[in-house]
């Protein structure tokens, strides 16, 4: 049985401030045209489809289009929320969709949903099961002790797969432990969202979402696919693909990859103002793409994102790196040195994070946060 394997599409989303839908159809049509000619048995979306809970209809409708193209190239489609999807929202009209072969993953209610399919080597059973957190699980275990976001997987998984002589498959959304991590994805204070691979144990392929990455987790079959693009610049060596899955008698199982080409890369490129501008740095390469340039120039280049853009139209971030930034200070208007001061060092990590500034009401409540660790120290 062939299976592609999809994640974090994150339709609607904005890096840097610079919309992503026009390269999100770019990719999602090509995605299809390899879904067309790879032929599967079904396609599985492990979550995060879109960016945010409420997407806009932009986003929706993309999704909708694409739902519908896959939905006539492949036998089964399934599909479960992530962390920035509203489970609710991607469990509508599920009832209705199973007669197309379109599985939406309903609201976890205390059981993981399944379906089979059959091939010449008999059933495979594909198990369903959203993005969770310990307070999801034990809403409808109260009796049980679930201190982890392992006990609460285990417990939510306990009794699957029910017939674990045959072929069983798993999609889920969780971060397993060990895994490798990127800027764009959110992330728990202390890594406390971490799951143990060994609560996957009795599947024979989990089709993991989450992490931006492709990559095994644990063993080959435990895999997450990655976002089919870069979104953010710790990304931006990744590449990036869709997953093909394909399982023959119980216990093989064959992993292959199938690249995915972006309209626009995102790239990072380094040098003075004067080698990055000059025609024969750029002339060859494509210019359009999403770039973070870094700029080795001892002084600040007056207006540089505005005479960038003259030749880097999609310039996303532009930062320098020379005596002054190593040394960890910065001028201020002066061009008298002064310290970074502990707020402007966590507005600066938090939009890494986030790719969007702190507000002004996230920035009060840090500033008084800072006065009274502070003042608890004196």
């Amino acid at each position: 049985m062939k299976l592609i394997h999809l994640s974090d599409l994150h339709l609607g989303k904005r890096v840097n401030e610079f919309s992503m839908l026009e390269d999100q159809e770019y990719i999602l049509t090509q995605i299809l045209r390899i879904v067309r000619a790879e032929r599967p048995d079904a396609v599985l979306i492990a979550g995060d489809v879109y960016d945010k809970s409420s997407p806009s209809a932009e986003a929706v409708r993309l999704f909708d289009d694409f739902l519908y193209e896959l939905s006539c190239a492949a036998r089964e489609i399934f599909v479960v929320s992530g962390n920035h999807d509203s489970p609710e929202r991607i469990a509508f009209g599920g009832r209705l969709m199973d007669r197309q072969g379109v599985r939406l993953c309903p609201v976890y209610a205390g059981e993981v949903t399944s379906a089979t399919m059959e091939d010449g080597y008999g059933p495979v059973h594909i198990y369903m099961l959203p993005f969770l957190k310990p307070a999801h699980v034990r809403r409808y275990f109260p009796e049980e002790r679930i201190e982890s976001y392992t006990d609460a997987l285990r417990l939510a998984l306990s009794g699957t797969p029910r017939e674990p002589e045959e072929r069983n498959v798993l999609i889920a959304h969780q971060f397993v432990a060990g895994a490798l991590r990127t800027d764009s994805e959110e992330i728990s204070v202390g890594g406390s969202d971490q799951v143990d691979v060994s609560v996957f144990d009795r599947f024979d392929y989990v089709a993991l979402g989450h992490l931006h990455g492709a990559q095994s987790a644990g063993r080959d079959t435990v895999r997450y696919c990655g976002t089919p693009l870069k979104y953010s610049f710790s990304e931006a060596k990744h590449e990036k693909s869709v997953t093909v899955a394909e399982l023959a008698e119980k216990g093989s199982v064959s992993i292959r990859t199938v690249p995915l080409v972006p309209r626009r890369d995102l790239r990072e490129i380094r040098g003075t103002y004067m080698e990055v501008t000059a025609r024969e740095f750029y002339e060859g390469s494509a210019t359009d793409d999403y770039l973070h340039i870094t700029l080795t120039d001892e002084e600040d280049v007056p207006d540089a994102v505005g005479r960038l853009r003259a030749v880097y139209p999609n310039l996303m971030k532009l930062d320098y790196d020379n005596r002054r930034t190593r040394a960890g200070v910065v001028l201020d208007g002066g061009g008298e040195v002064r310290r970074r001061t502990p707020l402007s060092l966590l507005e600066e990590f938090y939009e890494k994070q986030n790719n969007r500034p702190m507000s002004e009401e996230q920035e009060r409540y840090a500033q008084g946060l800072i006065r009274e660790i502070w003042e608890g120290d004196a």
